[in-house]
């Protein structure tokens, strides 16, 4: 296995998760905050986006 290829995808797999909590935290927390609407779905729409990434990522590394 290539390390540097390990290394990098470690760092992509922790920015998702990132991604992830932030914008779920804002679609979540928007409500009460007072955001628009359109922020929140926007918000919901990145967190979905990365859930998907991060279950591509995973059944790619299963099958490596």
């Amino acid at each position: 296995m290539n390390d540097t290829k390990n290394a990098g995808g470690a760092l992509v797999t922790a920015s998702l998760w990132l991604v992830l909590l932030v914008s779920a935290a804002t679609n979540s927390i928007g409500q009460f905050a007072g955001l628009d609407w359109t922020f929140r779905m926007i918000a919901g729409a990145i967190s979905v986006i990365c859930i998907v990434l991060l279950i591509v990522r995973y059944v790619a590394r299963r099958r490596a």
